[in-house]
């Protein structure tokens, strides 16, 4: 098991869910495409009893070593070429995240349904006050396989917020990255467009509803969003009229840092 205080990584926040192995599948082309190590993180929440040594029988079968290693050889099923780290901490799961996040290039963590709540409260915790971009892997309850690794369509609302570039540009990389449509809910994409003459572009208007998911080919697999939409997400239910956080089966890869 590997120490606290490696070199800049991309971070994937691990629990004993499903939704957590799916985040860390998911975070391999993000770590492939850095030249990094994928660090995955378990933190115990003080006032747990610590885990089992290495040497002593391991009684709970969803214990934090089990909980990684599980994570660790889902990604290493993939067979891409990646180093993974794995490292047990001891506090606030969100607290000790962030302060994780300070050297990341990219944290990511799973979530599923919380009924009418968009995220819980870890991920939402990243979303506001991480010190890089968060990506939030969506798992629906009854979805046993991996998240939408590649193909599909990533969703980028283009708007007057001063930090939309940025969100746009990593969108376009995800985009490349996965070979996705890129989704621009806007009508002002013509310079991105000639940036990016190898990714599909597709321009809409803002829209909500099953109507609106119906009348596109492909439902939007991430979102790419910015601090101004990290700040109104946790005041946010579902449904609601926002043109990208209004669906609460979307991941999100919140531009931050």
């Amino acid at each position: 098991m590997n120490q606290p205080g490696a070199s800049k990584s991309v971070i994937v926040g691990i629990d004993s869910s499903l939704a957590a192995v799916n985040a860390a599948k998911w975070a391999v082309a993000e770590a492939t495409s850095r030249g990094l190590p994928l660090r995955l993180v378990y933190v115990i929440p003080v006032g747990e009893p610590p885990p089992a040594s290495a040497g002593a029988m391991q009684t709970e079968p969803q214990s934090a070593e089990t909980a990684l290693l599980r994570a660790q050889y889902a990604v290493q099923a993939l067979r891409k070429s990646v180093d993974v780290e794995t490292v047990l901490l001891r506090g606030d799961p969100d607290c000790v995240l962030i302060d994780e996040s300070r050297d990341a290039a990219m944290i990511c963590v799973g979530s599923k349904p919380l009924g009418y709540e968009p995220l819980g409260p870890i991920a939402a915790a990243l979303a506001q006050r991480a010190h890089c971009p968060v990506a939030i892997i969506r798992t629906a309850i009854t979805d046993i396989y991996a998240p939408h690794i590649h193909g599909g369509a990533i969703g980028v609302g283009l708007d007057d917020e001063p930090d939309n570039e940025a969100v746009v540009h990593i969108a376009m990389q995800e985009g490349r990255l996965r070979g996705a449509t890129v989704r621009q809910i806007d009508g002002r994409a013509d310079s991105w467009v000639r940036r990016y003459p190898d990714v599909h572009v597709q321009i809409v208007a803002p829209g909500i509803g099953p109507q609106y998911r119906e009348n596109h080919d492909s439902a939007i697999q991430l979102a790419v969003v910015g601090r101004a939409d990290a700040d109104e997400i946790t005041r946010l239910v579902v449904p609601n009229i926002h043109p990208v956080l209004g669906y609460p089966d979307w991941s999100m890869l919140v531009v931050r840092g």
